[in-house]
């Protein structure tokens, strides 16, 4: 569904897939999230890239009210209700601000976690001194 404004000299229409991605981005600026998530894939939560933001966000808008459900990855070792908390505040300001319409609910679904990658360092082998 278009959320349509009315204006004096028009209508102002914004289809449900830019209030997904601002959504998407808004979410991943958030400190603890790793990424978007597309869904399970083989048992394994899918991470996206920045350009498929809105694929993991579903937003439903009704009469210049937004439902959206975000679903996400964290990274390993942050506090999950608190990163969420941080979410929900996060999209539900930027979406208010930067289109108009109001957000009565940011329902966060965590679908796996990110962990470091390891670096391992090689060392060389030590030569001799000669």
């Amino acid at each position: 569904m278009d959320t349509i404004e009315n204006l004096e000299y028009g209508e102002v229409k914004i289809v449900d897939d830019v209030v997904a991605t601002i959504a998407g981005l808004a979410a991943t600026e958030v400190k603890g999230v790793a990424g978007m998530s597309a869904g399970f894939v083989g048992g394994i939560a899918e991470i996206l890239g920045k350009k498929s933001l809105s694929k993991g966000v579903k937003v439903e808008v009704k009469e210049k009210v937004a439902a959206i459900d975000l679903y996400i990855i964290v990274e390993y070792g942050t506090k999950i209700p608190d990163v969420a908390w941080e979410i929900q505040e996060n999209v539900k300001k930027t979406i208010e601000t930067m289109i108009g319409i109001s957000v009565n609910e940011v329902n966060i679904h965590v679908q796996g976690v990110s962990f470091p990658k390891e670096t391992a360092e090689v060392k060389e082998p030590e030569q001799p001194s000669k």
